[in-house]
């Protein structure tokens, strides 16, 4: 049984991933600045690798964790992203490329614990509803993104006075945000009150390749792989057009608000329209982030914009699917990052190689995929429903 939620018991909920998906996108984006700052431009792509193979790594063991207690794994998640940031600020501060890249790994171990607060919100409410809180939630993270651009003026001034970039010191502000993340965690209550026992062992059961979860898997692992690749390089393209840090800012934020901050909008319109819709307005939209993004300086924007938006739909109608599929969760949450970890990789080795463009039309070959999961879901649905009458 679902025991309605306190306002209070989600806003703590909702502000401690608003913090942390704030900090650590910002942190994370702009950290291909900071290796071709340490003279290794050629390996641009690798933190964001290192963030989202951390991810792909720890996501599973964090949704086994959060079978028997959702509240413990996402505070251990958020802690381990304290020391994740500090580690990366320092090894970025004093040039130690290893111990930098060290910390993008451990914050993407975080990144794979504290990202399943969704399934722990849609948990508090009506399956109808699960599209809803899960945009609401998506939304919140708007706030984060704000409060890290609304103090790009003082960590400048900040960066200066240690003789390093604002870049760097982002990561001293993603270890506050976490910590904080962290406080406001260990306050919620999960509202729903179940025989972990008993539903964990049956939950873990649930595999991949189950006709209901592999459509959505491949929905949220497309759509997660795209967005982390096209997010993470992106920045460099800017960079080397002439653009400054101010506007390469503006660009992430641009983004950053396609991501989540219409949240409140498409969450319902999934709600009402089912996880189809998501699949197919999430292909639609990638595709022609993809497209554009070669286009020039001016289309950069845009397709920075589209590219959080195609991924919020792709990403919020998989994950609304896999609400009713606990044990699948941390499991297709690894395979997501996985795809991106390798996308970031291979993207930056194709950018330094061939450029930007035949990245950027793989890219968009790529976001057809959603398609498939929105026929297959189709099929799957059409299925069950003739096996119930």
């Amino acid at each position: 049984m679902t025991a309605a939620p306190s306002r209070f018991n989600l806003a703590a909920l909702f502000l401690s991933q608003s913090l942390a998906t704030g900090a650590t996108t910002a942190s994370t984006v702009l950290a291909s600045l900071v290796m071709s700052a340490l003279g290794r431009e050629a390996l641009a792509g690798l933190p964001s690798t290192l963030v989202t193979l951390g991810a792909a790594a720890s996501a599973g063991l964090f949704g086994i964790l959060m079978l028997k207690n959702r509240r413990q794994g996402l505070v251990l998640a958020y802690l381990l992203g304290v020391v994740g940031a500090l580690v990366g600020f320092w090894g970025a501060w004093r040039g130690q490329i290893p111990v930098f890249l060290l910390g993008a790994a451990m914050l993407g171990m975080s990144q794979g614990g504290y990202q399943q607060a969704r399934y722990a919100a849609a948990e508090s409410v009506a399956p109808s509803k699960r599209g809803l809180i899960i945009g609401a939630l998506m939304f919140a993270s708007v706030l984060g993104s704000a409060f890290s651009t609304a103090l790009s003026g003082p960590l400048s001034r900040f960066a200066s006075g240690l003789n390093t970039s604002a870049e760097v010191v982002g990561w001293l502000l993603a270890a506050l945000f976490l910590l904080l993340g962290a406080g406001l965690t260990s306050l919620w209550r999960p509202p729903v009150a179940v025989n972990v026992t008993a539903q964990a062992a049956e939950a873990a059961r649930v595999p991949l390749s189950h006709p209901q979860v592999w459509p959505a898997a491949l929905a949220v692992a497309v759509s997660q792989g795209l967005m982390v690749t096209l997010m993470s390089l992106t920045p460099l393209r800017a960079h080397h057009m002439g653009m400054e840090h101010v506007a390469i800012a503006g660009l992430v934020t641009l983004h950053v608000a396609g991501m989540f901050g219409f949240g409140w909008l498409t969450g319902p319109l999934i709600d009402r329209l089912g996880v189809r819709f998501g699949y197919v307005g999430g292909a639609a939209l990638l595709l022609l982030a993809a497209l554009s993004a070669p286009a020039g300086q001016l289309w950069l924007a845009p397709s920075m914009f589209l590219l959080g938006l195609g991924w919020n739909l792709g990403f919020l109608a998989g994950s609304k699917a896999l609400t009713a599929y606990r044990g699948a969760q941390g499991k297709v949450d690894a395979v997501a990052y996985l795809s991106a970890g390798v996308g970031t990789f291979f993207g930056g080795l194709a950018l330094g190689r061939y450029g930007f463009e035949p990245l950027a039309y793989a890219c968009a070959a790529l976001s057809l995929l959603l398609l498939l999961s929105a026929w297959r879901g189709g099929a799957v649905r059409r299925v069950a429903a003739v096996a119930a009458d």
